[in-house]
């Protein structure tokens, strides 16, 4: 099976823990092409996909974007536009879809999950937004289907005294991505600041990249069951 991952730096796994290195490991006879890359917003995402050309022969493809919409705020520099509203966002989201369904037989879009691990945050309430509103998108396709990340670490964080840690510090994100590589250190990190399943508030560390990990393998797993039941 031939499986895109189209993101932002947590497609791509940097900084923090990878869970598309997860994926790999796990499916040694699947095909992953992914193509993530930091910073994307919704905007600059379909500006680099509509310049982009793929193979047609995609099985499966996964859409997760949407987080620097927001996370980007906070930040003192903004690498990538962003939406100016929800309106512009809905465009760009729905530009996406229709580039991505020209490639693969299915797309799962997936919300963005978490800015900081407080989700009762004033960012982590747009996220929820942003959530809802790509439901709704995706519930206006046929063929498209939705994997809530915001809701699956709003579960698990449920129960959780959260800090309020998120990384702002554009030179502190970059430090993190350069030096900041190996698990053990990126756990260690993400535990002196008081964080649970992020190394900063929005990228992975290892028990975070498992958690995305697993969701999509459900995703992937329930789509190989039904090519093996079709093939019988």
């Amino acid at each position: 099976m031939k499986i895109g991952l189209i993101g932002d730096s947590l497609t791509e796994g940097r900084p923090g823990v990878s869970f598309y290195k997860i994926l790999k490991v796990k499916y040694p006879n699947e095909i992953f092409i992914y193509l993530g890359k930091p910073g994307e917003t919704v905007k600059s995402l379909y500006n680099r996909l509509s310049k982009t050309t793929l193979d047609t022969d995609f099985d499966l493809i996964f859409l997760w974007i949407g987080v620097n919409d927001v996370y980007s705020k906070l930040l003192k520099v903004q690498a990538q536009p962003v939406s100016n509203n929800r309106e512009e966002f809905k465009d760009y989201y729905k530009r996406i879809i229709e580039w991505i369904k020209a490639y693969s037989k299915k797309v799962i879009v997936v919300t963005p999950a978490l800015v900081g691990e407080k989700m009762d945050s004033p960012s982590n309430m747009e996220i929820k937004e942003l959530a809802k509103m790509i439901d709704l998108i995706a519930s206006s396709y046929m063929d498209i289907s939705v994997l809530d990340m915001q809701q699956i670490f709003s579960k698990h964080l449920a129960n959780l005294a959260c800090s309020d840690y998120i990384s702002t510090n554009v030179m502190t994100i970059m430090k993190d991505a350069l030096f900041v590589k190996k698990i053990p250190r990126i756990d260690k990190l993400s535990k002196e600041r008081g964080l649970y399943f992020t190394l900063d508030g929005v990228h992975m560390n290892s028990k975070g990249a498992e958690i995305v990990a697993d969701a999509y393998s459900s995703v992937i797993d329930l789509i190989v069951s039904n090519q093996t039941i079709a093939v019988q």
